[in-house]
Order: C-alpha cells, then structure tokens, then sequence
C-alpha cells in the first residue's frame, strides 16, 4: 500500500487539533519526539508502521481509522 504522507500528516494534525492536544502533548503520549512528530504532520518524513500504531493508541482509534483520508 502506498500512503500519501502529507495527507497522513493532515489528518494526524486534524486528530489531535480536535482532541484539544499540543504536538508535546501528543508526542509524549505516542512516545515520540516533538520534532519526529512535526516532520510526521508536515509530511517530511516517512512513518514507521511501529509509531502509526502509538499515534492510532495515543488518539484512542484503530489503525485504519487513522488512514482513512476523509478530510
């Protein structure tokens, strides 16, 4: 499957923007950096299935919500 990082990065910021969470908020929850979770949201780097997991965890979703692009 190839996903399309900056859409992916749009929608993580969506999901946190509209569950009221900061970057460092959301970073420590998903046990990332605050600068690996901003280049995650802007698009500029790939993602690790591992991390997709801790973020989907963080926001209390499944996987597959998290990659649905519906914005």
């Amino acid at each position: 499957m190839n996903i399309d990082l900056i859409k992916l990065g749009q929608k993580i910021k969506f999901e946190r923007i509209t569950r009221q969470l900061s970057q460092e908020q959301l970073a420590e929850l998903a046990n990332l950096s605050v600068h690996g979770l901003s280049n995650i949201e802007t698009g500029k780097t790939d993602i690790r299935y591992t991390n997709l997991l801790q973020i989907a965890k963080a926001f209390n979703m499944r996987l597959c919500e998290l990659l649905e692009f519906n914005l």
